[in-house]
């Protein structure tokens, strides 16, 4: 798999115009602006909600308290980003991507040929996963763009009643500017939030300066001795050290755009020594004045740069939201080319960089809730308690489905494998743990999105399955059918021309062949029949896109062609239908002249008991948001010919 990730980033480098250390510094500067805007803008609200006076559980504001909290911080990110995502969990991928759907992926690939149940499990708890992550794209947004506006509170405390609006204004912005994709603002990403790094950096200097005793929290006997001997407090205090590491998903998931080495030596190089000198500066303060508790980041910046700083934050902060919503529309894509969602609209924004897309459904759902949790609980600090269920939930199931994966195919000791894995969970179900005793304080929030997103895939996966089944049997065998055609010739007329139907395989028959054979008695000169398979890996390579069948018999006409595609590409079936010559398929395929039939299902409910009732009534109205599948498949319209069926769920 190292190789194969090796490969991938040769290839990205090869693709880049420049000479190769140029390529480098390039991918390591594009990782900083997409992967790192979330994690990079935590050191905003962090210290200050651990120490937030308002908690139910809230920290006493002690020196030796302050040592613990900032060593916590730093040994945290050193297990969970440094250790678990860096170092491990991005030596597995799946043909190059990563993240939660490409564990997913690889564990329904071993489904056929191992335990099925046990591999369903995990799989659910995949997509659960995948849940959160939908839930984490409802709040980076809004906390993030709320803690950076509530800087002006620092500037003038007259200047409180303008951070709802501001933030409500910005956020609005954000969304609307979704549809023209990042590609023409994302070369900024990358410089911006290098600059990002570097100011936070140079102010936790400056605050170190005020005690530079603060360094010696970097020995963990800090972080073990706060939490051993003030376990009352500081096992609640975990709930708020998760925000430290919010956005570790992102490395893992954004594998597949800039490599592995590139966001590992952004990370090592840049981001971790950057919001480390910065929580040590903002504990420095904390030591040096106590009052500054109250917004430990903002009062760390001097005075001439709080103005400058507040519009960089609120830059910082808007980057981070976009990489967050990004991903919340890949995963969405991923998903319903995997079969968790119905057919989704999904607009590709760039033409020249892999993986910008646009869905619509999703834009404009996250935008509703993101305002709604805006008005709602109108301060970061509020949001805090809900945004840390999202990011450790995410993370504990990663680090579970990776060691599995890791279980499988790495050739290490297993006693060594397992014995990581229970030390890494070990420390990341305590802070889950802690994590739920803020359920009725805001952390309730997040599980009920996940809740509801896990319930529509897996009721639309559930939905799919019976439909499927009961389409196979009002199809029948396309063999007994061919069969029957060539058994009566004089009863079906042959016309001149191509007919395409799709299909969802070469065993049963399309109802649109069926139907227009048995109502016209009539065949076209040339039937295709093409199937769109979607493999488990991102990108299928144009040598394996296309694979033609002539059914036994090459003289009759009748062609089938399966058309490969990744979860992660475009299902243009024309463009892919180009890749057949004429002479695999019987030698008469005319693609510009070429109708295409499509077959189209009818949902309704049925009285068979296939599905509890609420879970039909979600499924058929999950099924009204399904694109057209002309538009999904880019057929062309004037060549397009739609006819239905009714089936029962």
């Amino acid at each position: 798999m190292t190789e194969l990730l090796e490969r991938t980033e040769t290839a990205t480098t090869h693709a880049t115009a420049g000479p190769k250390d140029r390529v480098r510094i390039a991918l390591v500067l594009g990782a900083l602006g997409v992967v790192f805007g979330d994690i990079g803008t935590s050191p905003i609200y962090t210290l200050q909600t651990l120490f937030n006076p308002d908690d139910p559980h809230p920290v006493p504001l002690t020196p030796d308290n302050v040592y613990g909290v900032v060593s916590l911080i730093f040994w945290s990110l050193m297990i969970v980003v440094t250790l678990t995502y860096v170092s491990l969990a991005m030596r597995v991928d799946n043909h190059g991507e990563g993240g939660i759907m490409a564990l997913i992926t690889l564990v329904r690939s071993w489904a056929v040929t191992h335990k099925a149940r046990s591999m369903a499990i995990l799989a659910a708890l995949g997509i659960f996963g995948a849940s959160l992550f939908l839930g984490d794209g409802v709040i980076t947004p809004a906390i993030s763009v709320l803690s950076a506006v509530e800087g002006l509170n620092v500037v003038n405390p007259a200047f409180e009643s303008w951070v709802i609006p501001i933030a409500a204004a910005v956020l609005i912005v954000l969304f609307v500017a979704q549809k023209f994709g990042t590609h023409v603002v994302g070369r900024a990403f990358g410089p911006i939030i290098l600059l990002w790094f570097a100011a936070i950096a140079a102010c936790g200097i400056g605050g170190i300066a005020l005690e530079p005793t603060i360094l010696a929290a970097l020995s963990p006997t800090y972080a073990f001795t706060f939490l051993v001997g003030h376990f009352e407090f500081a096992f609640f205090a975990l709930a708020a050290i998760v925000l430290c590491f919010t956005g570790a998903e992102a490395l893992y998931a954004d594998m597949g755009h800039f490599g592995r080495k590139p966001i590992s030596r952004a990370w090592m190089l840049v981001v971790l020594p950057a919001v480390t000198l910065n929580y040590f500066g903002q504990g420095a303060l904390v030591l040096h004045d106590e009052a500054a508790v109250s917004s430990p980041f903002f009062l760390l910046i001097p005075e001439w740069a709080l103005i400058p700083m507040i519009l960089l934050a609120t830059l910082a902060t808007v980057i981070a939201s976009q990489a967050v919503i990004s991903g919340a529309f890949s995963v969405a894509s991923q998903a319903a080319e995997l079969g968790y969602l119905p057919r989704l609209r999904i607009l590709h924004t760039s033409h020249d960089t892999y993986g910008q897309v646009y869905v619509p459904w999703v834009n404009w759902i996250l935008a509703g809730a993101v305002l709604v949790l805006v008005f709602t609980f109108q301060s970061s600090t509020a949001l805090a308690y809900a945004y840390g269920m999202t990011a450790i939930g995410t993370i504990t199931i990663t680090t579970i489905l990776f060691f599995y994966v890791a279980a499988r195919t790495w050739r290490a000791p297993r006693w060594l494998l397992w014995s990581g894995a229970i030390l890494i969970l070990a420390f990341e179900v305590t802070i889950l743990a802690a994590n739920l005793t803020k359920i009725l304080h805001g952390a309730w929030l997040p599980l009920a999105i996940a809740l509801t997103s896990f319930v529509v895939m897996t009721t639309w996966q559930k939905g799919r399955q019976v439909v499927t089944d009961k389409r196979t049997r009002i199809e029948g065998s396309l063999a007994d059918f061919i069969a029957d055609i060539h058994a009566r010739p004089e009863a079906i007329a042959t016309v001149p021309g191509t007919a395409i139907f799709l299909n969802r395989g070469k065993t049963t028959v399309p109802l649109a062949l069926r139907d227009n054979i048995r109502h016209n008695h009539v065949r076209h000169e040339s039937i295709v029949i093409v199937s769109v398979d979607i493999a488990v890996v991102p990108r299928v390579p144009s040598t394996h896109r296309i694979v033609v069948d002539d059914l036994g018999d090459p003289s009759d006409g009748i062609t089938h062609v399966t058309i490969n595609f990744g979860y992660a590409e475009v299902t243009d079936v024309p463009r892919a239908l180009s890749l057949v010559s004429p002479k695999a398929a019987c030698g008469r395929l005319n693609l510009d002249e070429a109708v295409f039939y499509l077959s189209k299902i009818e949902l309704r409910a049925g009285r068979k008991p296939r599905m509890a009732s609420w879970r039909k009534k979600l499924f058929l109205a999950t099924s009204r948001i399904t694109v057209d599948a002309a538009e999904h498949f880019n057929l062309p319209l004037n060549r397009t010919v739609v006819l239905g069926e009714v089936v029962e769920v």
